[in-house]
């Protein structure tokens, strides 16, 4: 069975196809208590967009983010494992081909334009794969 990611928010906007919750992030470290003594620790605020579904929300509502970790795990796939992949098959290929390696370097970053122009034009498509569930929580932030 597939394990549930959960994330407590406030539902920052609505319209009749989304709702915009805002979710503080937190690293592990930020509740580490040498934190103070610390610079890595990272606390962000994130807004998620969230597609409508037949449950009615109000804005100020506490509510729960649900996502499946297979949904987290293909982010990862396709913001990280894939770049990283296209980025060394690049400096490879082109280190072979062109034997110079301030080209190849310079060509296994730009490999990642085309990369992420695809990723940003097919956002209807990754809006729908990558889709959240929003809960209700019984009390509601005054």
């Amino acid at each position: 069975m597939d394990n549930l990611i959960c994330h407590e928010g406030i539902v920052e906007a609505l319209n009749s196809e989304t709702v915009f919750v805002r979710i503080i992030q937190v690293s592990a470290c930020s509740s580490c208590h040498a934190k103070g003594a610390c610079s890595t620790s990272d606390i962000s605020e994130k807004l998620i967009e969230i597609r409508q579904s037949d449950e009615k929300f109000s804005i100020g509502e506490r509510v729960t983010i649900e996502g499946s970790s297979s949904i987290a795990s293909s982010a990862v796939l396709l913001a990280f494992v894939i770049p990283f992949v296209l980025i060394i098959l690049t400096l490879a290929l082109s280190t072979h081909f062109f034997q110079s390696e301030v080209l190849s370097a310079l060509l296994s970053i730009l490999i990642l334009i085309p990369y992420y122009s695809v990723l940003y034009f097919r956002n209807d498509v990754l809006k729908k794969t990558f889709a959240f569930r929003l809960k209700h929580i019984n009390s509601s932030v005054q």
